[in-house]
């Protein structure tokens, strides 16, 4: 698998996200927020600097997403048992999800609130 040509890495990429799009209803979620998100900012228009933000952050939330699902299928395919260890890791990465979520909702709403002129 290491040395593979760049399309063929790329087409793997691909496959984990379309898989994930199929199979996780979070990653469907955090999918159509931003896809809002896109649609807020082309009605909103604030300047670069937030699109980049804001983009920015759906993109953490959206790849944390990823290795969140991947950290979990590994874990249930090694270990397919509840065990209360396995089952704090698997809290943390989803308390990664979290945090980056709220994070990316903070920077979002900053930026409403900036394009309404309610802040400086």
């Amino acid at each position: 698998m290491k040395n593979q040509k760049f399309i063929i890495r790329l087409g793997f990429a691909w496959t984990g996200i379309r898989t994930a799009w199929k199979t996780e209803r979070s990653f469907r979620t955090q999918t159509v927020f931003t896809t809002a998100l896109v649609f807020a900012l082309l009605l909103l228009r604030p300047p670069a600097i937030w699109w980049a933000l804001c983009l920015i952050m759906a993109a953490l939330v959206l790849a944390a997403e990823l290795f969140n699902t991947a950290l979990e299928k590994l874990i249930d395919h090694l270990h397919p048992e509840i065990h209360p260890a396995i089952r704090i890791v698997k809290d943390y990465a989803a308390g990664a999800v979290l945090l980056l979520s709220c994070a990316a909702l903070i920077v979002g709403m900053v930026t409403l609130l900036v394009m309404l002129e309610v802040i400086h």
